[in-house]
């Protein structure tokens, strides 16, 4: 099951479990299409791989499984590639 991470880790951006604005990589490393799309060339900074949109969770499903409240930030690893 997906954390559903709750912001961009560039930009802070929120990105509650109903947005298709939220983009993963492999490793659920999360950020926002603007930052994929203009800061990182589509290319993670952590890991090197690429993104897909992540998918929305249905808000019905969100009280037996919530998503995670802890915000990670790393604004460093954002300067593109």
């Amino acid at each position: 099951m997906l954390e559903m991470r709750p912001s961009c880790e560039c930009c802070d951006k929120d990105l509650p479990p109903s947005t298709t604005e939220a983009m993963i990589c492999s490793f659920e490393c999360t950020f926002c299409r603007e930052c994929v799309d203009d800061r990182l060339a589509g290319i993670c900074p952590n890991c090197g791989g690429g993104f897909s949109q992540r998918p929305p969770r249905a808000e019905i499903l969100l009280e037996k499984y919530p998503a995670a409240i802890e915000r990670t930030l790393m604004p460093d690893n954002c300067g593109g590639h």
